[in-house]
């Protein structure tokens, strides 16, 4: 009992000592085959022997200085990420909604330098972006933004992959300065846009004088098959945020920009403690040559693949499947009733699963699963969700 925690989680009544590649173990010796991944952030899994020994040698180093000082190990993230990206520049903090908080920020101080007094961004419907007042003013869900009233005013929201509804605000709100959005939703239930969503909001930012922010906290770092899921479209963003799977667990978030955005902020803007400190920057550092030398970014979209198309397999036919989506490691299986009581069953099969938007079983495993864990998982969910709605049409049957 976690009786001097806050209660801002409904925690699942299980907890864990030690981890190990694609599997965890709870207190009683149990293991568990983890697809979520700690929420898309154990990309390279539990305990990566080469981020072990990275992480090691560098606390025995120096763990913080501050942002005072140049770091060198700031530099070289910043230099990689950009070469990742084809950005200009990095601001480093410790979180996804850091990194979107500096967009934001980012997007209302180019506004004002342009001239508009009331500077507004473009948000969607179901965004998630957040929980500080302004990422959370900015996500589009009245169940996270409820009891925090009055919300940060300066977002005008449309339907997501909407494109008319765009085109409307476009043509009659002329303090538009910015569009905030994910490239593949995921915690509304992993929505994926149509193809020409996010190129079309390419081509309308670059004629308004835009500035086009996407949010690639929990898409990014390889999770949908390209080391950021706007490289499948052949398109740039002007600021883009990551976090989650950036450090592989260790708290670290940026937001990158590049043209117009990267000259924005200046000495006093904006600012962090510990963000980018050399700690940080070397578990993320790691991160991305463990990703890179291990081909974990076309592996991701391979077993993706395989792990969508599997599961369609064995519930084809099955009453109460609506869809099955996603990119990549990013997979959403939306059935027609509430499912949340599918993450406790999973503790019996020995799977760690997720339940969003109340009806999807949403999964985000490790890049580096291994195939033999590949069938366990499809095997393993399949039938939770078959035994799931089955039961419940019998119940309904008898009834």
């Amino acid at each position: 009992m976690m009786q001097h925690v806050m209660t801002t989680y409904g925690r699942q009544a299980i907890a864990f000592s030690r981890g190990e590649g694609s599997w965890l173990w709870d207190l009683k010796g149990k293991r568990y085959l983890d697809c979520v991944s700690g929420v898309a952030v154990s990309g390279v899994g539990h305990a990566h022997p080469r981020l072990v020994a990275a992480i090691s040698a560098q606390a025995a180093r120096a763990m913080h200085v501050s942002n005072l000082y140049e770091i060198p190990e700031q530099e070289q993230l910043a230099a990689r990420l950009c070469a990742l990206a084809g950005m200009d520049n990095a601001f480093f903090c410790n979180s996804g909604c850091e990194a979107n908080e500096a967009a934001i920020k980012l997007a209302r101080l180019y506004g004002h330098q342009k001239g508009v007094e009331s500077p507004a961004i473009i948000v969607m419907e179901q965004a998630f972006h957040g929980r500080t007042i302004a990422t959370l003013s900015a996500t589009g869900s009245r169940k996270v933004q409820a009891g925090f009233e009055p919300l940060l005013t300066g977002f005008v929201r449309v339907p997501y992959d909407d494109l008319p509804a765009l085109e409307q605000v476009a043509a009659t709100n002329p303090n538009i300065v910015a569009v905030l959005v994910e490239p593949v939703q995921g915690e509304s239930g992993v929505h994926v846009p149509e193809d020409g969503y996010i190129p079309h909001l390419r081509r309308l930012c670059d004629d308004k004088g835009w500035l086009l922010m996407l949010d690639e906290v929990q898409s990014g770092m390889a999770r949908t098959g390209k080391w950021f899921a706007h490289q499948h479209l052949g398109i740039k963003p002007d600021v883009m945020s990551l976090a989650k799977g950036l450090g592989n667990g260790f708290p670290i978030g940026a937001c990158l920009a590049r043209g117009a955005a990267a000259a924005v902020f200046s000495p006093g803007k904006h600012g962090s403690t510990f963000g980018g400190n050399p700690l940080g920057c070397v578990s993320a550092l790691t991160t991305l040559s463990i990703i890179e030398d291990e081909g974990l970014v076309e592996r991701a979209g391979d077993i993706g693949l395989k792990i969508r198309e599997g599961i369609a397999r064995n519930l084809a036919g099955t009453a109460g499947v609506k869809e099955i989506r996603g990119k990549g490691l990013m997979i959403g299986i939306e059935l027609d009733r509430p499912c949340g009581d599918l993450v406790v069953r999973g503790f019996d099969a020995g799977l760690l699963i997720n339940v969003t938007a109340d009806t999807v079983v949403r999964l985000l495993p490790p890049l580096n699963l291994k195939d033999a864990e590949v069938t366990t998982l499809v095997d393993g969910v399949s039938a939770l969700i078959k035994t799931f709605l089955n039961a419940a049409t019998e119940t309904a049957a008898a009834n």
